[in-house]
């Protein structure tokens, strides 16, 4: 009898001490400064709106409008700016859609579910449903499509169909770039007909 009790015992005594063991484990420590996890806001947010950006086409000598050109505009409806933080960024969480124009004044337009707008690369990043419609008809749909403002180029690694109503081809592909106005375009893998003219 006193063995089968000191057993039970000693049962009891390690069903109490691993309960007090993983009890410990348990984190209530409350964390401040440094080591807290920091709450990011945005520095300001826009609904419903539309950013027209326009460049002199001759130094500014007065305040004439008629010497300025539209070179994009930017519509949404909503924008959280981020531009605090150390990599500054704006987010267009509900979509974005932007035209842009050549300096021929010909409008293009590009369409996505998402963007980012990375301020200091000067990057955007488009995600979701991505459309771009070419002042001649020219589409290229993809779920993914960075835009270099900057060096005025475009590029994805993703799964793209570009439409030429020209020539009625479609091509199909995966990873291209090209500049703003489609004068040079390079695919990086292609699966669709497209039919090339030579000049003689």
């Amino acid at each position: 009898m006193n063995k089968k009790f000191s057993r039970t015992l000693y049962a009891i005594a390690t069903v109490f001490t691993v309960a007090l063991l993983f009890g410990a484990c348990q984190d209530k420590y409350k964390r401040v400064g440094e080591e807290a996890s920091a709450r990011i806001f945005p520095q300001g947010i826009a609904e419903n709106f539309t950013v027209t950006y326009t460049e002199m086409t001759e130094p500014l000598s007065s305040q004439d409008s008629s010497l300025s050109k539209v070179v994009f505009t930017l519509r949404s409806p909503r924008n959280e700016n981020y531009d605090n933080l150390e990599f500054g960024h704006q987010i267009f969480p509900n979509g974005v859609e932007v035209d842009f124009f050549d300096k021929q004044g010909r409008k293009s337009t590009v369409v996505a579910d998402y963007g980012i707008l990375y301020s200091d690369t000067n990057v955007i990043d488009l995600q979701g449903n991505v459309l771009i419609t070419n002042h001649d008809g020219k589409m290229l749909e993809t779920p993914q499509l960075y835009w270099d403002r900057t060096n005025k180029w475009i590029f994805t690694e993703a799964k793209f169909t570009y439409t030429n109503p020209e020539d009625g081809t479609v091509m199909d592909g995966e990873g291209m770039d090209f500049n703003n106005d489609f004068t040079y375009f390079n695919a990086h893998k292609t699966y669709g007909l497209m039919t090339i003219t030579e000049e003689d």
